[in-house]
């Protein structure tokens, strides 16, 4: 899937609630369902600065596609990541540096956090895009 057809699907999935306390349940089991990150990659320098929790991102190439893996220490802030990881894994650098990120608007969710959690939400896309900008180096 491309990376629109995936934020089409989550914005489809998400309207389907009709209030915020349902939206932020489903959010909660997103991150349930967010493969759990290799302990070894849950260190300082995989940590994202600008969050209030903790949440550790990690990158590897595979096949000029970047797969993510993600946690976090909350659990609202799990299922945000986890959102971000099910758009960006899988896909190529290029792709990744060319998407927008509307969908978050469309799904209301930045409207719904607290200031802190938005810019955890805005760290973690930036933090997203760098690791594209690493690996396009590496893209053949």
């Amino acid at each position: 899937m491309t990376i629109n057809e995936i934020q089409s699907e989550l914005v489809d999935e998400f309207s389907m609630f009709d209030d915020w306390m349902e939206r932020y349940e489903y959010m909660i089991e997103l991150g349930k369902s967010l493969p759990i990150i290799d302990s070894q990659y849950k260190k300082e320098e995989n940590l994202i600065k600008g969050c209030q929790s903790k949440v550790w991102l990690y990158a590897e190439l595979n096949n000029n596609k970047i797969v993510y893996t993600a946690d976090s220490d909350a659990i609202i802030t799990k299922g945000i990541v986890s959102i971000l990881i099910r758009t960006f894994t899988n896909q190529s650098p290029s792709e990744i540096l060319a998407a927008n990120t509307n969908f978050i608007d469309e799904i209301g969710l930045k409207e719904h956090l607290s200031p802190t959690r938005a810019n955890g939400l805005v760290s973690m896309i930036k933090q997203i895009k760098l690791y594209a900008v690493a690996f396009q180096t590496k893209v053949s």
